[in-house]
């Protein structure tokens, strides 16, 4: 029964790939759309829910109207069927609604919302483009899509077990006392109208400060995971002085937030006390005013002063709702900044996917400067015959990356455009470029699983065999079979650590180089991938890059300017253009940029500072 209807929403189902409303009603439809066959069943279970336990408590003002019309010798023989089936409802049909209520709103509902809004946001987050996520903090931004799903699921779920339930409450037994005499249910009403007002001004004071608090609780949730994340910097430089400060900083603001918070729930508190005082007396008082002038029975008079009661309990557990309403929704105001935050690369609609049948990569008039009116790029013209190896080379901010960054798609350009095999880059699907390019970076990251799952990464469905091959040739089989983790799990099957961090630079190097070796794509970027290998390792990767580039189109950026003097073509990238171009023999005997880089080179890296380019 509980797997039925836990199933009846697939939390993962696929969806129309929109950007997450930034408005919250409109974001609540969003994902309520996915339960449009279980709404009617939710509100109407939840509407006689509600109706019964008002009603009874009604009805235990009749039973006792019975018994005292009755007497104690003739109540069952002439009300004894009425009250067995009065009792036969209590023990079976009133559990049973109770019940089903219950599946459809926590098996159905908030086993599934949850999980939904968490998915939901971390799918259309991982369509973000890279700058976005160089723009923030991952903690911040991790922790904002967390704190949605329990957000977006506890206020849907509180609108239909604490808001439908109490209004349909409230309503009912307004409408129960009304019957019994205006003159009771008129205080209600008066009270409700008081009471809803009250809330509502106190719900926006806290909704106000919720927002704030969750931002605040994102910040130090940023901070604190970015020290974890650069410990190594942190102690190198004696710095956990300096960290502390700055996460205290965070955590003083939240504090004084979280405290503005509280001073809200405990003078609601104190005014909730009073409005409820004022209920109850408003109500029975005239109750039983009515009851010794003989306009109503002493049944109805317990039975009002019962729902009052009840209701009196019911206005703080109400209060309580209203108020986490608004937190949540407070939490979610501050998560949608993230979140409802439209792709800033996008596939065109119906876009094909790339077919790489030569290996051509042309760019064409190619801008780029960041939004600025200077920098970047500045109309690059450039063509990569098919197979050709080429070296790319300038000072830094030069625009080396930026054009590998552009070609992979990490940015849209501003002016020109990039072709492979003519096709251009804009207009095909970014996962069919980035699978026809591999790449090997200065810093690769590797995720903290265990090392078969890094290698594995760049081409999923090959085989044991394929991928051990792989790590033979980027010379990290040997020392992966050395390997252990904390948990005991050895060589291919022990994970790396957050970013690779328990590898050496040269063991995560290695590992990136066979996770591009077993990808085998026909276009091989290679940015600085040998820099972080001690010079034996790095004679014999070398020896293995220059045959994994057999056959393909390749991009190589260095400093050291050895690492690529072999290239068919070397490219010297000066502010933004191309300076030179031409191979290794060519520019030197040119006596230009690339022969200055080189004469100055201490151990085959390329000078930098001010005054030797100047020199």
């Amino acid at each position: 029964m509980f797997r039925y209807f836990e199933n009846l929403i697939d939390p993962y189902a696929s969806h129309k790939a929109i950007t997450p409303p930034k408005s919250l009603w409109p974001y609540f439809k969003w994902h309520l759309a996915s339960y449009r066959r279980l709404l009617p069943w939710m509100i109407g279970v939840g509407l006689i829910v509600a109706l019964m336990e008002s009603g009874l408590i009604f009805y235990s003002g009749r039973v006792i109207d019975l018994m005292e019309s009755a007497g104690t010798e003739a109540v069952w023989a002439q009300h004894g069927l009425e009250l067995l089936l009065a009792a036969l409802f209590v023990l079976f049909a009133r559990p049973a609604l109770i019940g089903l209520n219950h599946l459809l709103l926590e098996q159905s509902l908030v086993g599934n919302m949850q999980e939904q809004a968490r998915w939901r946001a971390h799918k259309h987050m991982l369509g973000q483009s890279a700058s976005f996520f160089q723009n923030d903090f991952a903690g911040r931004l991790a922790n904002r899509v967390m704190q949605m799903g329990p957000a977006t699921e506890d206020t849907i779920y509180m609108a239909f077990e604490g808001i439908w339930y109490a209004l349909v409450y409230v309503l009912g037994a307004i409408i129960l006392l009304a019957g019994m005499d205006w003159r009771i249910a008129l205080p209600m009403v008066l009270w409700l109208i008081a009471y809803v007002f009250y809330v509502r001004h106190v719900a926006r004071k806290v909704a106000r400060a919720s927002e704030r608090m969750s931002a605040t609780r994102s910040m130090v949730t940023g901070r604190v995971v970015d020290a974890y994340t650069n410990v190594e910097s942190v102690k190198l430089f004696a710095d956990a002085r300096r960290e502390e400060g700055y996460a205290k900083t965070a955590m003083k603001r939240h504090r004084v937030r979280f405290l503005r918070f509280l001073r809200l729930m405990t003078s609601l508190s104190f005014g909730l006390a009073a409005m409820n005082g004022v209920l109850m007396v408003s109500v029975i008082g005239p109750a039983i005013w009515l009851w010794t002038e003989g306009l109503v029975s002493i049944g109805a008079t317990a039975a009002a002063a019962a729902l009052v009661i009840r209701l009196n309990g019911m206005t703080g557990w109400i209060m309580w709702v209203t108020i986490r309403m608004f937190e949540h929704l407070g939490t979610l105001r501050e998560s949608l900044e993230s979140v409802s935050v439209a792709h800033g690369v996008v596939d065109k609609p119906n876009a094909p996917a790339l077919i790489v049948s030569k290996g051509e990569i042309r760019f064409e008039g190619l801008s780029h400067h960041y939004g600025k009116e200077k920098g970047g790029l500045d109309n690059i013209n450039l063509t990569i015959a098919p197979g050709e190896r080429v070296g790319l080379i300038g000072r830094s901010g030069a625009g080396k990356s930026s054009l590998v960054n552009l070609l992979l798609r990490f940015r849209d350009v501003e002016a020109g455009r990039i072709l492979i095999d003519g096709q251009d880059v804009s207009a095909v699907t970014q996962d069919s470029l980035r699978r026809q390019i591999g790449v090997v970076t200065q810093d690769s990251s590797l995720l903290h699983r265990s090392v078969r799952a890094n290698i594995l990464y760049g081409r999923p469905d090959a085989s044991e065999e394929m991928m051990r091959q792989a790590a033979g040739r980027a010379e990290a089989h040997d020392f992966v079979q050395g390997l252990q983790d904390p948990k005991g799990r050895i060589g291919y099957d022990a994970f790396v650590g957050e970013r690779g961090v328990k590898l050496s630079g040269g063991q995560r190097q290695r590992v990136a180089i066979a996770r591009v070796i077993l990808k085998d794509a026909p276009i091989l970027v290679l940015d600085e991938a040998t820099s972080a290998l001690d010079s034996e390792v790095e004679a014999a990767i070398q020896s293995t890059l220059f045959g994994v580039m057999e056959g393909k189109t390749v991009i190589a950026i260095a400093h050291r300017l050895s690492t690529i003097a072999q290239m068919d073509r070397i490219i010297v990238l000066d502010a933004g253009r191309v300076a030179e171009e031409g191979t290794h023999s060519s520019l030197l005997a040119a006596s230009g940029l690339y022969a200055g880089f080189w004469n100055r080179q201490s151990g085959g890296f390329i000078g930098l500072d001010e005054q030797e380019a100047a020199e």
